[in-house]
């Protein structure tokens, strides 16, 4: 069955291009031209990825994109923007976008950019199905700190917590590589499968988000540490600490 993509954007011309180019890459595509019909159809239906325009009538793409995530709708979202303003980028991503690209573009980019996040998600749903043998799976404890990759949970001291969908495949790379330092660029190419060049912010603000759901105290960390000149490390925490 094809992908669904839902296309947010109110300038005709580049929601015509982008769906006919996600139709001809075999996607099954629905537009809306304002941002709150826009949040309203994908609140209501299921999508596999939206393409979300920055400025949108009614309700611009960060507010759409934050009550998205208010609902705990954590389907993949593609931003676009005619301002390359790094504010505007972080600040995107900050509310829970998982890509980001600057007006003009390029068709062909969209496309596999698309496709980019939609093989992380299903790589994702792959490692979540493919340990069945016991009833929590695979798990990765870490002091206070439980991971259940195939489940898709995630708990500190016993309580549940709620991370976004990169959030959650970021955590579990710093897991699974405890104790080594990871670079800025070590964790894009490994989490977001493709180079932001120069976008190393991108992981500092969701490590920064990370911090304030798993840390005792964010500006203190004891699982997530900051390796200065380097990137950052994941630690199981000493008792002193």
């Amino acid at each position: 069955m094809a992908k669904r993509i839902l296309v947010v954007d109110d300038e005709p011309s580049i929601s015509t291009l982008l769906t006919y180019n996600l139709q001809q890459a075999g996607f099954d595509v629905v537009t809306e031209m304002d941002g709150q019909a826009g949040f309203e159809r994908a609140k209501n239906e299921p999508f596999d990825l939206i393409v979300l325009d920055l400025m949108l009538p009614l309700l611009d793409g960060m507010d759409v994109c934050r009550h998205l995530r208010q609902e705990q709708i954590f389907v993949p979202i593609l931003m676009l923007t005619a301002k390359d303003d790094e504010f505007d980028k972080v600040l995107g991503l900050e509310l829970g976008a998982d890509d980001y690209m600057t007006k003009p573009f390029s068709p062909r980019e969209v496309v596999a950019r698309v496709r980019a996040i939609l093989r992380r998600v299903e790589q994702l749903s792959s490692k979540k199905s493919e340990t069945t043998e016991n009833a929590d799976g695979k798990s990765l404890l870490i002091a206070d700190l439980e991971i259940y990759p195939e489940k898709y949970e995630v708990y500190i001291k016993k309580e549940l917590l709620t991370l976004t969908p990169k959030e959650f495949e970021l955590l579990v790379y710093l897991a699974d590589h405890k104790g080594r330092v990871l670079t800025r660029d070590q964790l894009l190419n490994a989490v977001w499968n493709y180079e932001f060049i120069g976008d190393t912010r991108i992981v500092d603000v969701h490590i920064s988000h990370l911090r304030d759901k798993i840390e005792p105290n964010s500006k203190k960390p004891v699982y997530i540490k900051t390796i200065r000149g380097l990137g950052y490390k994941f630690e199981e925490p000493s008792t002193h600490e």
